[in-house]
């Protein structure tokens, strides 16, 4: 087996592997005890035709994509794994070149390789100065923030829909007439003023009483996900079954009990802007840490090729699918929601994707040039964090990582990352 490496422009390359014949050939075959239970031929039970005879009847290429699917990973993995030098940084786009029995299977994988970083200046960065005061509408907004959520929702019966209520309906899209797929709902709750509906829907509900019917005419986003409404007019026959509102708790010292372990309103004030304090801090912190990277990423080159940003977009998508998922809900689901799809929402990723993909190499070019190591005690401090967070005994934990180098160097290389953070920010200059 073997591998040339072709280097292509923006950081991409062409690997091309060649598989001996005698692999492929056994892949076939491996293809072959695979699907001859699914094959018949006459005067043959199913199973038991022999694989020269169904060669014979249907091209011996019948398994040639079965057989490269069993071939291609192994392959790929295994001349990756010698290239020691070789940082890929992408899903392979691959190509199958040649494949014919009792000849060497070829085939191409299309990879991106992690670019060079000219790194610009990173100490003493110029940022923004960060705001942490904690003033007496951030302590309001807060307390207003716990009252809404401590609020009744209870009906009400002698007035109109108005803004912020929630109204509780009945309803069925139309198009041209015509009921849509997915256009009707009983007993939504729908927030009014949320947004949660097409632009426009819930504002012509302002003003209906309860048992109402009514239609809401709208016009479909041009980007809406499902096609054949986008850009549409549509009429919803809407049918108001019930109309709730917030019954918010008066801000007295029984409020400030009931909500925290104080007795009265005036500690309570004081707790809030104590922990607004701190959460001001923590995230001052953070802004401090972005406004840093990204003025030393302006101030640095580097040529990010297409494939390594799809790769994190799909990496960040699956992420997100997997949070959607623990909270019961799939990311379909969202999609219906939301009126995206997945192209949509790859799209909406990128951005967040490409400042990803800058940060670490901005970062790991820095370590690179601090020459930053890890030592056996910093290793083993961060995972007695790691084991305190994750609820685990640190013996456990080490035996999880086992003599695997892949999860210990990803684990120093973000202690080193985190020296390279700590470094820039300690020189950082606010304005």
């Amino acid at each position: 087996m073997s591998m040339k490496v072709e280097k292509l422009e923006k950081n991409m390359a062409k690997l091309t592997i060649e598989v001996e014949a005698e692999k492929f050939t056994a892949a076939i075959t491996k293809a072959y005890n695979k699907n001859k239970g699914k094959m018949s031929v006459p005067g043959f039970r199913k199973g038991k035709v022999p694989q020269a005879m169904i060669e014979k009847m249907y091209g011996p290429e019948v398994f040639y994509e079965d057989a490269a699917n069993f071939v291609i990973p192994d392959a790929y993995a295994e001349e990756i794994d010698k290239e020691k030098d070789l940082e890929i940084v992408s899903r392979p786009k691959i190509e199958v070149v040649q494949a014919e029995k009792g000849k060497d299977f070829i085939f191409t994988a299309e990879v991106a390789l992690k670019p060079e970083v000219e790194l610009g200046k990173y100490k003493g960065v110029k940022i923004d100065k960060i705001e942490t005061e904690v003033t007496d509408e951030d302590i309001d907004k807060e307390i207003k923030r716990e009252q809404e959520a401590n609020a009744r929702t209870i009906s009400v019966t002698d007035r109109p829909v108005k803004d912020g209520d929630t109204a509780v309906i009945d309803f069925e899209g139309f198009k041209d007439g015509v009921a849509f797929e997915g256009g009707k709902g009983e007993n939504y709750p729908l927030v009014i003023g949320s947004g949660s509906f097409i632009p426009g829907f819930e504002e012509q509900l302002i003003g209906k009483n309860t048992g109402d019917e009514t239609e809401v005419k709208v016009t479909f986003p041009e980007d809406y996900n499902a096609k054949d409404l986008a850009g549409a007019d549509a009429v919803f026959k809407v049918k108001i079954n019930e109309i709730k509102e917030k019954e918010l708790p008066e801000l007295d010292d029984e409020f400030a009990a009931e909500v925290s372990e104080f007795d009265t309103m005036a500690e309570y004030r004081e707790d809030v802007k104590k922990n607004l304090a701190e959460k001001k801090e923590k995230e001052a912190k953070e802004k401090k840490e972005d406004a840093v990277i990204e003025a030393i990423i302006k101030d640095s080159k580097m040529e990010i090729p297409e494939a390594m940003i799809d790769t994190t977009c799909e990496n960040m998508v699956n992420d997100y699918a997997r949070r959607l998922q623990s909270q019961g809900l799939s990311l379909e689901q969202y999609f219906m929601f939301t009126g995206l799809d997945l192209e949509k929402f790859k799209e909406q990723m990128r951005p967040g994707a490409e400042k990803r993909i800058q940060s670490r190499l901005v970062l790991e070019a820095i370590v690179k040039a601090e020459n930053f190591d890890v030592t056996e005690e910093e290793y083993e401090k961060e995972l007695d964090r790691i084991a305190e967070e994750s609820k685990m005994e640190k013996d456990k934990l080490k035996e999880y990582i086992g003599d695997d180098e892949y999860g210990k160097s990803q684990i120093t290389d973000d202690l080193k990352i985190q020296k390279a953070i700590d470094l820039v920010v300690e020189n950082a200059k606010e304005k």
